[in-house]
C-alpha cells in the first residue's frame, strides 16, 4: 500500500499481465491526491507455481521501493488469487478504490480457450464480490478495446462503447472472448448490485511505451522483434497504438471522476499500421533501427505462415487488413483524456527497450 501522509485510508491497484512503467507510477503519485494508500494485488495465473509467484513478487517489491525511493515508506503488498476466494476480503478491507488491471495474457490463440476464460471471469467477480461486500466507493476493471469490436475487422466503420463483441462467434481468439465475457460477467453481477460500490471499465488499445521491468514485456515484445530484426517484415495489420502512461491516466481521471461511475471507456490511440511502425522505427532510431525490416507481407504468406510454420501468428491472422477504428470521444468528453501521438508512444517504447538491454 501506498500512504499519503494524512494516513487516509487505502486504495488497491490490483495488477498482473501489464506492462508497468515509472511514469504509470508518477502518475499514480502525482493524481490521487485525496485517497489514498495504494494495494498491489498480485494475479497468479492458475498453473503459477508458488515459487514462481514468489520470485516476481519480491522482483517487482524491489523494484518500487528501491527505484522509487519516496514510496519506501508507504508502500506494503497483498498477496489474492484470481482463480481463488482466499485473500481477497483482506485485501481490500479498509479501501476506497479498486483497480482491477489483471488478466491473463494470450497471445498466440492456442490451447484451452478455458485457461484464458475462466480466470479473467471468474477473477473479475472475485474482486467484485470483495469490493461491494467492503463498501468500495469505486472498481476500475481494465477490459479490451476488442470487447468493443465487431467480429469481423473487414468492415470500415468507427464504433463506440455501445458495441459488444459477440463472445459466441467462433472465429475470434480466446483471449478477446475472455476479455469480453469478463468484462459482460461483470456488468451482469454490478446489475444486481444496490450498494455504494460502482464500476467502470476501461477498453485500452494496443498498449505500448516505455517499460519498468523486463520480467513481463506483454505487447511490447513485437517491438522487441522488429528492432532484433526477427521478422520477415510488416504484416497488413492496424493498431489503435495507446502509451502505458496515458492508460494510467485514464485509469486514475475513472477512479475519481463522479462522470465515470457506470461507463465503459474506450481509450484507444493513433491507428497506424504495421508498416507505419516499422518505418518509424528505422527512421528515427539510427543504428539502433537499422536492423527493422520495413516491406509489407502479403497476407497469403502470413496466413501459410501461421498454418504451417508458425501457430503463434493465427492470433493476428483475423486482423489482416484490418478497418474499422474505435471512437474516444467520450473519455475526451467526461473525462478530459487525450492520448499522445503513436509515433512518440513507439519511439519511447524502442528507446527504453534498448536502454534495457532487451534487444
Amino acid at each position: 500500500m501506498i500512504s499519503d501522509q494524512g494516513g487516509r485510508r487505502p486504495c488497491p491497484l490490483a495488477t498482473g499481465h501489464w506492462q508497468l512503467t515509472t511514469d504509470l507510477m508518477s502518475e499514480l503519485e502525482i493524481s490521487v491526491e485525496r485517497a489514498l494508500l495504494t494495494t498491489l494485488v498480485f494475479k497468479l495465473a492458475a498453473v503459477a507455481a508458488l515459487a514462481t509467484m514468489l520470485v516476481r513478487y519480491h522482483r517487482f517489491r524491489h523494484i518500487l521501493i528501491f527505484e522509487r525511493r519516496a514510496w519506501r515508506d508507504r508502500l506494503t503488498f497483498a498477496l489474492a488469487d484470481l482463480t481463488s476466494d482466499d485473500g481477497w476480503d483482506a485485501a481490500v478491507s479498509g479501501v476506497d478504490y479498486v483497480l482491477h488491471v489483471a488478466s491473463p495474457l494470450g497471445l498466440d490463440g492456442t490451447g484451452d480457450p478455458n485457461d484464458l476464460i475462466f480466470p479473467a471471469r471468474d477473477g473479475a467477480l472475485r474482486v467484485l464480490r470483495a469490493a461491494t461486500r467492503a463498501g468500495i466507493r469505486r472498481v476500475v476493471m481494465t477490459s479490451a478495446a476488442n470487447a468493443a469490436s465487431p467480429s469481423s475487422y473487414a468492415a470500415k466503420a468507427v464504433t463506440d462503447e455501445t458495441l459488444w463483441t459477440n463472445p459466441d462467434d467462433p472465429t475470434i481468439i480466446p483471449y478477446r472472448r475472455s476479455k469480453t465475457m469478463a468484462e459482460r460477467a461483470a456488468w451482469s453481477f454490478m446489475a444486481d448490485h444496490d450498494g455504494p460500490t460502482s464500476l467502470t471499465t476501461i477498453l485500452p488499445g494496443a498498449v505500448f511505451g516505455p517499460i519498468l521491468s523486463t520480467s513481463n514485456l506483454g505487447s511490447v515484445r513485437i517491438i522487441a522483434r522488429m528492432l532484433a530484426g526477427r521478422t520477415l517484415g510488416a504484416p497488413r495489420i492496424g493498431l489503435e497504438v495507446v502509451d502505458v502512461r496515458d492508460v494510467a491516466d485514464i485509469h486514475i481521471r475513472a477512479m475519481t471522476s463522479p462522470a465515470a461511475a457506470g461507463q465503459r471507456f474506450l481509450a484507444t490511440g493513433e491507428f497506424m499500421w504495421m508498416q507505419d511502425v516499422a518505418v518509424a522505427l528505422r527512421e528515427n532510431l539510427g543504428d539502433a533501427g537499422a536492423n527493422v525490416r520495413t516491406r509489407q507481407l502479403p497476407d497469403a504468406v502470413v496466413r501459410f505462415s501461421a498454418r504451417f510454420i508458425d501457430r503463434s501468428l493465427r492470433a493476428i491472422t483475423p486482423s489482416l487488413g484490418r478497418r474499422d477504428r474505435h471512437s474516444i470521444e467520450k473519455a475526451e468528453r467526461l473525462l478530459g483524456w487525450e492520448p499522445r501521438p503513436g509515433i512518440e508512444t513507439v519511439l519511447d517504447c524502442a528507446r527504453s527497450l534498448i536502454h534495457w538491454k532487451v534487444v
